[in-house]
């Protein structure tokens, strides 16, 4: 019997074009796990080569030492809840000018050490902000000290006790600009190794455009060259190493926002008697009637995961909460290599009981939007002009009471009108025509935000409801900001026969999902309601290019990891 072959490690030109296009793959992947398993090593080496120099100089402390200050610096033993803390820290965003002369403890990051003998430099950040801190020796100990903290590594965890001082320069590397702090003692709390990627080359200046370019991060191709050599870091390179990507400080308050964004979505909608939902994520069919679906095992048989809160969101409706909304996770398993698409997101889901007409739901989201935009502009102003010096944008304007409205037909009517494309009343719209209409509404109406309405039934699901005056149309909504759609909505509809009738017109089969189609039968309120794309809408209010910039491990189809 002969033995299986294997794939070779290595092959000649005229060897590789023997081989299947199996084996060429496989052997591609074996060069690649090669690759990375030597680059591995390497960081391996350095790491260990930095602790050995960084062990020859460090000055441990017992835990006593450390709890009593009895010495000025040194590192800390690991921290196991053996003791509780009366230390009061301060937060770097709070350090200014009037504080001037006061001691403060702060617990934050090197970013940066700079110094030569005697004396030392050292930039902290914590989160989104920055101050420097100095140490100019004056006795033996303190030049002991200026030579420990030289030491230091990027990124490290340290506690710092030192005196306010005004400078007289701004400090333009900092976000606290007007002062500094003296040393008088530090403390390392946690050591960093060398790091994969630097911070520095995570917080360069891009434009919209740089970030566009970069719409599917797992094609994006590293350049090669000396690995230590300072060069601008890739979005997939940052993406793999996202957990130090994100210390960038216009990355973490881009988390900011997103949370803030989350929060007021909540906050709004509970003032307006709105119940929060937890619908099933897990389900028994393709929920929308899609092919567009993730399917997973589930015990002896399968499942999948859902594509939007949908249907529960009538159901809860119909079961009389009356007005409900969700915060959770979505998922489509759609091949698209966008800017602004992802295989699993945030949704912003909200449903309403509504008395005669859907522009009810319309004018919820409307006073919704307006109340998020308003709040973010006056409480995360700090937070804004960060993102701002790393990623530039316009802050979005849009109106106070109302925003604009218009009929889909009206739409199309002004992009033929601009751009002579020769569209039919009842032709969709693609992602560039959309960014074309959003300039046209700007330079006519000056607002980024707008509504358009009465779209083709034929461009809706089955449970939208068709418009009573003419059924070619439906009583649906789209909302757009900067040009792109942020949220898609419509009145349902409520009617078991009438739901039939559409579906049969579509062609849809609403045996698996029955239970949904009953749910109608047994008396249902008018309804109308939205789903909100997460990080979408942070992607488009901040001006940003690319959505996986507000996705904290974004998932598109080349990733799921980290």
């Amino acid at each position: 019997m002969s033995e299986p072959t294997e794939t070779p490690v290595a092959a000649s030109t005229e060897e590789t074009k023997k081989l299947t296009p199996e084996e060429k793959k496989a052997l591609k992947e074996q060069a690649k796990r090669e690759q990375d398993e030597k680059k591995r090593q390497r960081q391996l080496k350095r790491e260990e080569q930095q602790k050995a120099a960084l062990k020859a100089q460090v000055v441990e402390l017992t835990e006593e030492e450390f709890l009593q200050q009895s010495k000025n610096f040194g590192h800390v033993p690991i921290i196991r809840s053996t003791f509780k803390t009366e230390i009061t820290f301060d937060r770097i965003r709070d350090l200014d000018a009037s504080k001037e002369g006061s001691v403060v403890t702060v617990r934050s990051r090197i970013h940066n050490v700079t110094g030569k003998g005697k004396a030392c430099f050292i930039t902290l950040r914590e989160g989104c902000f920055s101050v420097q801190a100095t140490l100019f020796a004056e006795n033996e100990e303190e030049a002991a000290m200026a030579k420990y903290a030289q030491k230091l590594s990027k990124e490290s965890v340290i506690q710092l006790v030192g005196t306010i001082v005004k400078v007289e320069q701004k400090v333009e590397k900092a976000t606290q600009q007007d002062v500094e702090i003296k040393i008088k003692k530090i403390y390392c709390i946690s050591s960093a190794a060398g790091l994969p990627i630097q911070i520095e080359d995570c917080m360069r200046v891009e434009t919209k455009e740089e970030q566009m370019k970069a719409n599917m991060a797992e094609l994006e191709e590293e350049k090669e060259g000396d690995e230590n050599a300072p060069k601008a870091v890739g979005q997939k390179h940052r993406l793999d190493n996202r957990v130090i990507d994100m210390r960038a400080p216009a990355q973490l308050a881009i988390f900011k926002i997103q949370s803030a964004m989350g929060r007021y979505f909540r906050e709004f909608l509970y003032t307006l008697d709105f119940t929060e939902i937890h619908t099933p994520k897990l389900i028994a069919t393709a929920s929308e009637g899609g092919a567009d679906v993730f399917k997973v095992g589930y015990f002896n048989g399968a499942a999948y995961l859902a594509q939007s809160p949908q249907l529960y969101k009538q159901m809860a409706i119909i079961g009389d909460l009356e007005r409900v909304f969700e915060i959770g996770p979505v998922f489509r398993a759609e091949k698209s290599f966008t800017h602004r698409h992802l295989t699993e997101f945030v949704g912003l889901d909200l449903e309403m009981a509504i008395k005669s007409h859907y522009t009810e739901a319309l004018e919820v989201i409307d006073k919704m939007f307006i109340y998020i935009f308003n709040r973010l502009e006056t409480e995360f102003a700090k937070e804004l002009e960060i993102i701002r010096a790393q990623y530039p944008f316009e802050s979005i304007t849009y109106n106070q009471k109302t925003n604009l409205r218009m009929p889909y037909s009206e739409a199309i009517a002004l992009l033929n009108e601009k751009h002579n494309l020769g569209l039919a009343s009842d032709e969709d719209i693609n992602s560039s025509q959309e960014r074309m209409l959003g300039e046209i509404i700007k330079e006519k109406y000056n607002t980024d935000f707008f509504m358009v309405d009465k779209f083709p039934m034929k461009l809706r699901p089955f449970y939208t409801m068709p418009c009573p005056e003419d059924p070619t149309l439906s009583n649906s909504y789209d909302i757009y900001l900067r040009g792109e759609e942020i949220s898609s909505g419509a009145q349902r509809i409520h009617d078991p026969e009438l739901l039939q009738k559409v579906a049969n017109e579509k062609g849809v089969d609403l045996t698996p999902i029955q239970p949904y189609v009953d749910a109608f039968k047994y008396g249902a309120w008018p309804h109308a309601g939205c789903g909100i794309g997460l990080e979408r809408i942070v992607m488009l209010y901040l001006g940003l290019g690319n959505v996986r910039k507000t996705s904290m491990f974004p998932r598109d189809p080349n990733r799921v990891t980290p």
